[in-house]
């Protein structure tokens, strides 16, 4: 890391009774604005000159001390962030993070201090609070309260939000477990769904510069970074109007809900002095290419420990998705080992009950037996505890760290490689340290970690080297549980990219490849979307183990080339790039890996797409789409070479439908 400082106060400067400190991107073109205008701490963000986020407040308020108002910027420290670091998990491995940095002193009326410093790349902004120990009363801890931090859109804004849950409801009171559903263009001013604010991360569309024009005037993406147990999750509140009366309008963070957790812990952050509070990131653009390949969430966090190994990734089959709990059992398992072997895949994921189904002596044979086939297993595990009443087993096996030490002891004696642990009680900082104690502890006997039931990951994939993804979506049990969840997937894999997967990996759960939701392939639901777009969402889906759910039936029943394409895709890339889109109707994106290209795109509109992609950034020679009969009915895929030397290519997909360029 390469760090150039520069004379503190150099960036100060007074206007109208109020100082202000201005930061700028390396590129010059995002501009951010600190005042104490009125005593009370704002920013605001330019792009390009054009307005992304008017003046919205900073500030917190503490046990020792309020944040919030009577503020005065004593003095700023500047300096040049230049760092690279690698990452295999996410959707680029060579990171480069280029970025002016301005540390902004304030003091309140009672002279207490504290600092918001920011760091500013040519699209993202980040910020936190750094807290030192105070001269006056020289407290050693804090508790912070709440925060007035704010993000104020301008008029006309339309939102890409998903609500956040009321607490200890829904099934086995599980929630709220980040499974709600999006909702694409819906204006600022409605309420959430359920009262209680909304579910990083946000995407927030802007009104076009110039009225009367078609289109958006930019993209922002706000979410947070860097939450560890050291701090709570938070979310955004419901917007609220602008006021002289309500001076923190727009959308602000607020922390977890008292309910959560079973109601146990602490609904606000307490941290040791002098200590920091977690990054807020904003990411802007005039279109959404900075939303998709942002890498804000990786590129101001360190990681907080050294792997013990060099950790694999990869695929792999899962049963329950379709055959349910009736397949945990030791015959059905071996069936999804050998079909991982068959298609070259590195794990195999045993679902919840297989302590009471298939006993632990006989899950060390089952374990053998799939390393004997170059397979390894994952094993799923209640987190609970006591944070809510979902009864599937084993449970209470790493919520204390007794039990955890016990248990990583045998998964690594028996060669399990990674855990799927699942029913998380919310965002409290018991919930954050519960997360990283399981890490921590997984990551001493080499065993990766996937969440399910769960919180957004904040930057967990660098601070957390055996961390994997979460679920923290909407995600494909749905798609068996319910017709509407199927008839709902396009347009769910057509959000994602741009909110939810731009931020942090997601365990979706599974490339679907049976035409109906049932272990007969006859019966129940049918899947909604083709092929063609299954496949092209293992491309679009971003995830370093990924699971392809496919079943042992499909063997016999998918066309040979199909079959060959599937056991080719691969989970790690070296390089994202936004090609076309737009949140909810279509995703079209290219992910490198090696020298090789993808290109994958799929369709979420009721009618055909027909694309033109400019093939000349990317060497490809192949093309897996949708093949149509004679009225147009999909019948199936066509794989095919494109032709030599052509520099554009005219690409069709059908309603709910896809392809893969390669």
């Amino acid at each position: 890391m390469k760090y150039l400082s520069l004379l503190a106060g150099l960036l100060l400067s007074v206007s109208a009774g109020a100082r202000e400190a201005t930061i700028a991107s390396p590129d010059g073109k995002l501009t951010v604005t600190v005042s104490d205008c009125g005593g009370r701490a704002s920013y605001a963000i330019t792009l390009d000159g054009q307005t992304m986020l008017l003046p919205s407040p900073l500030g917190f308020k503490a046990d020792f001390g309020d944040f919030t108002q009577g503020l005065t910027i004593t003095r700023t420290e500047a300096a040049h962030v230049d760092r690279h670091y690698v990452m295999r998990q996410v959707k680029q491995s060579q990171m480069h993070y280029v970025a002016e940095q301005l540390s902004i002193e304030m003091k309140n009326a009672r002279q207490q201090t504290m600092t918001v410093q920011f760091s500013v790349s040519n699209h993202d902004v980040a910020f936190r609070y750094l807290v030192p120990r105070q001269a006056k009363d020289n407290p050693k801890s804090a508790v912070i309260y709440r925060e007035s931090t704010g993000f104020r859109l301008p008029d006309g804004t339309t939102t890409f939000l998903t609500p956040q849950s009321s607490a200890m409801v829904g099934w086995e009171r599980t929630k709220p477990s980040y499974e709600e559903e999006y909702k694409a263009d819906a204006p600022m001013a409605v309420c959430s769904q359920y009262g209680e604010g909304y579910t990083f991360p946000c995407l927030f569309a802007l009104p076009a510069a110039i009225p009367q024009t078609t289109g958006h005037g930019g993209w922002v993406l706000i979410s947070e970074t860097g939450v560890s147990s050291q701090y709570c999750g938070a979310h955004l509140s419901d917007y609220h109007p602008f006021s002289e009366e309500e001076p923190d309008a727009g959308y602000t963070i607020a922390y977890p809900m008292a309910g959560e957790n079973n109601g146990m812990g602490s609904t606000y952050a307490g941290i040791a002095l002098p200590g920091a509070t977690p990054w807020r990131t904003i990411t802007v653009g005039t279109s959404l290419k900075p939303i998709v390949e942002t890498t804000v969430a990786y590129d101001v966090v360190e990681p907080l420990y050294q792997p013990s190994q060099d950790y694999g990734y990869g695929r792999y089959t899962w049963s329950w998705l379709i055959w349910q709990d009736n397949s945990i059992n030791y015959d059905d398992q071996v069936q999804f080992i050998d079909l991982a072997a068959t298609m070259g895949y590195e794990f195999c994921l045993v679902d919840n009950w297989w302590d009471q189904n298939i006993g632990r002596e006989r899950m060390a044979e089952l374990s053998r037996y799939a390393r004997s086939k170059g397979v390894s297993l994952m094993l799923w595990y209640n987190s609970n505890g006591y944070e809510n009443d979902a009864p599937q087993t084993p449970r209470d096996c790493l919520s204390t760290n007794i039990a955890r030490d016990r248990e990583m002891a045998w998964l690594q004696s028996i060669g399990v490689k990674g855990i799927k642990v699942d029913f998380f009680g919310g965002d409290k900082q018991e919930t954050m340290k519960l997360y990283e104690d399981i890490l921590y502890d997984a990551n001493r006997y080499g065993i990766q970690c996937i969440f399910h039931g769960c919180t957004l990951p904040r930057g967990w994939e660098r601070m957390y080297p055996n961390y994997v993804a979460s679920e923290a979506v909407l995600a494909s049990e749905n798609v068996y549980f319910s017709e509407g969840a199927a008839l709902r997937e396009p347009f769910d894999l057509c959000m994602h990219p741009f909110c939810r997967n731009a931020v942090g990996t997601m365990d979706w759960g599974g490339v679907i490849m049976n035409k109906h939701m049932s272990r007969d392939n006859k019966s129940r639901h049918t899947r909604k979307t083709t092929d063609a777009f299954e496949i092209a969402s293992a491309f679009t889906n971003q995830t370093a183990i990924q699971c392809i759910a496919m079943q042992p039936n499909n063997l016999g029943e998918l066309p040979e080339a199909e079959l060959q394409f599937l056991r080719a895709i691969p989970t790690t890339w070296d390089e994202t790039r936004f090609v076309d889109g737009y949140p909810g109707r279509y995703v079209v994106l290219a992910r490198r890996q090696g020298d090789r290209w993808y290109i994958a795109g799929l369709n979420a509109l009721k009618e055909p797409l027909t694309l033109t992609i400019d093939l000349s950034p990317f060497a490809v020679t192949r093309q897996l789409n949708d093949q149509t009969g004679k009225r147009g009915a999909v019948s199936g895929i066509a794989i095919a070479p494109l032709k030599p030397k052509k520099s554009k290519v005219k690409v069709t997909m059908q309603p709910s439908g896809g392809f893969v360029l390669y």
